[in-house]
C-alpha cells in the first residue's frame, strides 16, 4: 500500500517511523513532513490544508490511504473534500468528518456534546462579544481560579486560567472584545476549576467499535514546577501509573461508550482517533476535553508502546472492522523529553544546526520541528524549524529508567539555545 501522512510534527514522524515497519507498506508520503521523516518515507512540499495538491498527489502517486496528523486539515473538511469527490471517494482518510471535527474545532459544540449524552465533564457557560457584560457577572459567582477557553482553534493556546477574578475580567474582555485569539475566540467557554491529576486516554475507532490505547501525561507548562506560559507540551510518559484497571474500565463506561454511541446517534461519521483530556478526580474521570487526532507529544510515547502493525489497524478503521483486529501492548514504560528552541513558545529563531543527533543511543529522536538544508558538498544540515524541535523518547523497565535514557539523550543533542525541562515525570513519582 502507498500511504500519505498530512504533517509535519513529532507526531507525525512517530506515525512514518511504526508505518515504516509495516510489511503492508509499498512507498510511505509525509505532506510536508520534516528532516526525521525523510529518513523514513519521501517529503513532499505541499501543506496539510492545500486540498487540490493533496488530491493531484494522492491520485499521481496511487496512494490508498491518507492519515491525518493535525487537527486543522480535519476541522477544515477533508475527510468531507474526499468524500465528495468522485476519484478521491474510495481512498480511506483517518480521520472524523467535518461536523466529527468540531469536538475539537468547537468548544461551546464539545461541552454540548458532552451535556447531551451525560459525559462527566465541569459545568460551564458560553458568552460572545455581545453577552461580555454577561460573562463578566458570570465571573463572579466563579470561585478562584477560572477556566477561560477560546471556543476555536487557538494552536494548543486558547486556554488562559487566571487566579484572580480581576486578571479574568481582563483575559475575559481581551479574548470577546479586543479578539485576543482572532476569530477562535469571538466565542469563550468560561468553565468550573477542575482539581486533580490530568492525563490522556486514546481511542481508534471505525464509528461503531473501537480499541483503547496506551494512557499517557504530557506537560504543557514552559517552567519547571509546571510555571510559566502553556506551549504545545514540553514532555509526555506512558503508561501513567495511577491509570489502573478499574480506572480504565470508569473511563471507558463513562466516556468511550457515551461518546462514540453519541456520535452515532447524532448521524456523524468519524473513523480515526479520539483523544481524551482528562481529570482524574479522586478515582473518577471528568472530561476537560477532546481532540480529534493523536496528541503531541503524547503521541511519541503512546505509538512506540504499540506492538501491532499499525497499519493493519488503520485498515481496520477504513473497513469498520477494528473489532476483528488485535492490538498488543509494550508493556515497558515510554517517556519522551521535548527539546524546545531559546525564547519559546514566544518569539524564537529558526534555522539553527542541529548536532549530535548520530550520537543518540538507545532512544529515538523524533523530529517536530526541523528541517534539512543541502550544504556544498550536498551533504544535508538539520536545523531547527519550529519551536518545539526534537522528542526524545526511551523505554524503560521503570519510568525512571526510561527517563534517565531520554535526558542523557537530551544533553547529546545541540542547537543554540536549547531549553528542555529536567523535572518530566516528577509530580507522578510523588503519588
Amino acid at each position: 500500500m502507498n500511504i500519505l501522512i498530512l504533517g509535519s510534527g513529532g507526531r507525525e514522524h512517530a506515525f512514518a517511523w511504526k508505518l515504516a515497519q509495516s510489511k503492508k507498506l509499498n512507498k510511505l508520503f509525509i505532506a510536508p513532513g520534516n528532516a526525521g521523516t525523510a529518513g523514513v518515507g519521501t517529503n513532499v512540499n505541499i501543506s496539510a490544508t492545500d486540498f487540490n495538491a493533496i488530491k493531484k498527489l494522492v491520485l499521481e502517486n496511487t496512494i490508498s490511504m491518507v492519515i491525518v496528523g493535525p487537527e486543522d486539515p480535519l476541522v477544515k473538511g477533508i475527510y468531507d473534500f474526499f468524500l465528495s469527490d468522485v476519484r478521491l471517494k474510495n481512498i480511506p482518510v483517518i480521520g472524523p468528518s467535518k461536523d466529527g471535527a468540531q469536538l475539537e474545532g468547537s468548544k461551546d459544540f464539545s461541552k454540548r456534546f458532552m451535556f447531551r449524552h451525560n459525559i462527566p465533564t465541569a459545568s460551564y457557560e458560553t458568552f460572545t462579544r455581545d453577552t461580555l457584560t454577561e460573562g463578566l457577572k458570570f465571573l463572579e459567582t466563579l470561585t478562584p481560579p477560572y477556566v477561560l477557553k477560546a471556543d476555536g482553534l487557538a494552536a494548543g493556546k486558547g486556554v488562559v486560567i487566571p487566579t484572580t477574578l480581576d486578571e479574568a475580567k481582563k483575559e475575559l474582555t481581551e479574548m470577546l472584545a479586543n479578539a485576543k485569539f482572532g476569530n477562535a475566540s469571538a466565542k469563550v467557554v468560561i468553565e468550573e476549576f477542575l482539581k486533580g491529576i490530568e492525563l490522556s486516554v486514546f481511542v481508534l475507532t471505525d464509528g461503531t467499535t473501537y480499541k483503547i490505547l496506551p494512557s499517557a501525561k504530557d506537560y504543557k507548562r514552559i517552567g519547571e514546577g509546571d510555571t510559566g506560559l502553556n506551549t504545545g507540551g514540553m514532555g509526555a510518559i506512558s503508561p501513567v501509573p495511577f491509570a489502573d484497571e478499574a480506572f480504565i474500565k470508569k473511563v471507558e463506561e463513562q466516556v468511550i461508550i457515551p461518546t462514540i454511541n453519541g456520535l452515532k446517534q447524532e448521524g456523524i461519521i468519524y473513523k480515526g482517533f479520539i483523544f481524551i483530556g482528562l481529570m482524574n478526580m479522586n478515582g473518577d474521570p471528568k472530561v476537560i476535553e477532546y481532540n480529534v487526532r493523536m496528541g503531541d507529544p503524547e503521541t511519541e510515547v503512546v505509538i512506540p508502546r504499540i506492538k501491532s502493525d499499525l497499519l493493519d489497524l488503520f485498515e481496520g478503521v477504513a473497513n469498520e472492522n477494528l473489532n476483528e483486529k488485535k492490538i498488543e501492548l509494550d508493556s515497558r514504560f515510554a517517556t519522551t523529553v521535548m527539546l524546545v528552541a531559546g525564547g519559546y513558545p514566544e518569539e524564537y529563531k529558526k534555522g539553527d544546526v542541529i548536532t549530535g543527533l548520530e550520537l543518540v543511543k538507545n532512544s529515538i529522536a523524533f523530529h517536530a520541528g526541523t528541517s534539512q538544508l543541502s550544504t556544498k558538498n550536498h551533504q544535508p544540515t538539520t536545523v531547527t524549524n519550529g519551536g518545539r524541535v526534537i522528542a526524545v523518547t526511551s523505554y524503560g523497565n521503570t519510568m525512571d529508567e526510561a527517563l534517565k535514557k531520554s535526558f542523557a539523550n537530551a544533553e547529546r543533542i545541540k542547537f543554540k539555545d536549547k531549553y528542555y525541562r529536567k523535572d518530566i515525570g516528577n509530580d507522578l513519582k510523588e503519588l
